[in-house]
């Protein structure tokens, strides 16, 4: 999805038409007033004003401290609320309210991974709030962050090791990430450097698909050097991960036996926002050093 821009009128009263895939929708050339359902982080990290997010954002823990002045609108989004917050522009991944919320304000629809990496959604967003510094400003400090983790990783990690990222869910349903689809795929591949296992690299990252829904016998194909895990027990009820790492297959992969498996946290890298990203380039350098100095340690008794 390519959006483009073209600015009419004077600097008091200039506007700017998006050419979206519900046609061209005029905005205001720098708004004031932000609403959106899920690009709360994304318009954050180029410091747009948002007044009102849905309620999914309140559980991002890199935003928290950025929240305390925006109000939740809910989630689906309640149209009374927004309707109170006089927004001047409303931005949403979800078109289920777009012509409810039309009425309300201008409405700039843009589908889920319709920016395939951070400088394109940066990009798009620092132009959607009219501040094109602030997504230059964010990009150089992204860039330096990376720099500084590829960095701090070189000569522990193996420069041919391979790294995958996988989700379980309360349904036993096992999936594979590529680097465009949350869990820190982008910090960990991109900003980071560190290469997939080569399935992944070609039908996930290469590919047309993020995700891959893996049955427990195809694990092994999929499996990496490194593994990161994500479980996502909402209720805290769920048996999946006991069930799998009860299981023969999980017992013999290599990353298991060699203490290079990873039990991330759901909240801390579901996240994909830019500044979500930014920050899990730490947390993965972080934990493969620890992990690194853990195991020479026992290897050294």
């Amino acid at each position: 999805m390519c959006f483009r821009i073209s600015s009419t009128g004077t600097a008091a009263n200039e506007t700017r038409v998006f050419e979206t895939d519900k046609g061209p929708i005029e905005i205001t050339a720098k708004p004031q007033r932000i609403i959106t359902d899920y690009y709360t982080g994304a318009l954050l990290s180029v410091e747009g004003p948002v007044v009102g997010s849905g309620s999914d954002a309140f559980k991002n823990p890199y935003i928290k401290d950025r929240m305390k002045t925006v109000k939740d609108v809910g989630t689906p989004i309640n149209a009374e609320s927004v309707l109170e917050l006089q927004p001047d522009l409303i931005v949403v991944m979800y078109d289920d309210q777009y012509e409810q919320l039309s009425k309300i304000a201008p409405t700039v629809h843009i589908p889920f991974d319709a920016e395939r990496d951070i400088y394109q959604t940066v990009e798009l967003f620092a132009d959607l709030t009219g501040q094109p510094e602030k997504g230059e400003q964010f990009i150089s400090k992204y860039e330096e962050k990376a720099a500084a983790g590829r960095e701090k990783i070189k000569g522990i990690i193996d420069e041919n090791a391979t790294f995958g990222i996988y989700e379980l869910t309360p349904k036993n349903e096992l999936y594979a990430f590529g680097d465009n689809a949350g869990r820190g795929g982008q910090a960990l591949y991109n900003a980071l450097g560190l290469k997939a296992p080569e399935i992944i690299q070609k039908e996930l990252i290469q590919g047309a698909e993020g995700t891959k829904l893996l049955s427990l016998e195809a694990l092994p194909q999929y499996a990496a050097d490194y593994m990161f895990l994500t479980n996502y027990d909402p209720d805290g009820t769920s048996e999946s991960l006991e069930k799998l790492q009860k299981s023969g297959v999980w017992r013999n992969l290599e990353a298991v036996k060699s203490k290079r498996f990873f039990s991330n946290n759901f909240d801390t890298f579901y996240p994909y926002d830019p500044i979500a990203i930014s920050e899990q380039i730490d947390l993965f350098a972080d934990m493969l050093i620890e992990r690194e100095e853990a195991n020479k340690s026992r290897s050294d008794k």
